[in-house]
């Protein structure tokens, strides 16, 4: 696990609802059961400032850093499909952009990565749909300075022609079968934390599994059950980790507040 992905979700799914900030000394002890040695999270810190998700500041404790409003609009926006708390609904049409992609190599692949995990699948390098816009798509095309157009367009068709649409945007064979291989690679780490385990290690292995979840932001869609095979993988897959997100989290949450008040009584003691 690498350290700046490991930070997206830790400020995610335990320190944005907390205010988003946290001290140094508490990120440190908070991604040391996932075997993230203390030189690589302050590295990945001062990248992430960099590129603009985090601000450093000077917190009562101590110094410490917060996430940007970029940041938290894009914690936000995965949370919401993560937990799937956003709407479901489909109306039918597509959000279309066709691009001029960027020349470089890096810079396409990039931006790839960025309209994929906003929900984008690409029929072909220059143009890509979604079933849903997403609030940051102009931001992030603007950003990476490429030309585009943008259209919202519903197939003729109607939904057969927007089934044949979502198979050529996406691998719903590929999508379904990591499914299946993520219960199956988490299951048995799973059943090894019960309620004799320590809060350290539900945490630990809580985080491991909102980390192994998180990567279908990047592949998945969510699209909707319309245009989804029958005995869709994705379903089930969903209700497994909801089922062991909440069972964890309590013991989660007890370890994380530990670890915040032991950032904040080690910086105090520090600055003494």
């Amino acid at each position: 696990m690498q350290a700046r992905s490991a930070l997206f979700d830790l400020y995610g799914d335990h320190l944005r609802p907390r205010g988003g900030r946290a001290p140094v000394a508490a990120l440190v002890k908070l991604l040391a059961p996932l075997g993230i040695a203390p030189p690589a999270v302050r590295t990945a810190v001062s990248r992430m400032v960099r590129q603009g998700w985090l601000d450093p500041l000077r917190l009562a404790s101590g110094p410490g850093y917060a996430i940007t409003p970029k940041a938290a609009r894009r914690l936000d926006e995965a949370a919401s499909r993560i937990y799937r708390t956003a709407r479901t609904g489909w109306d039918g049409r597509f959000d279309l952009i066709v691009l001029d992609a960027p020349s470089g190599r890096r810079e396409r692949q990039r931006l790839a990565t960025t309209l994929r995990f906003l929900g984008y699948g690409t029929l072909d390098e220059q143009t890509w749909i979604a079933t849903r816009a997403a609030e940051d798509t102009d931001a992030v095309l603007a950003e990476a300075g490429v030309r585009y157009e943008r259209f919202s367009a519903a197939h003729a068709a109607g939904t057969p022609g927007a089934v044949a649409m979502v198979r050529r945007a996406w691998d719903l064979a590929e999508i379904g079968q990591a499914y299946e291989d993520f219960v199956a690679e988490q299951r048995p780490l799973l059943a090894t934390v019960n309620a004799r385990s320590g809060d350290e290690e539900a945490y630990a292995a809580r985080f491991r599994l909102v980390h192994a979840w998180r990567t279908f932001l990047f592949k998945d869609p969510q699209l909707p059950p319309a245009l989804l095979p029958e005995r869709w993988p994705g379903t089930s897959a969903a209700s497994f980790f909801d089922r062991h997100a909440a069972r964890l989290r309590p013991a989660a949450d007890r370890y994380v507040e530990q670890c915040l008040e032991l950032g904040h009584r080690a910086v105090r003691q520090k600055g003494r």
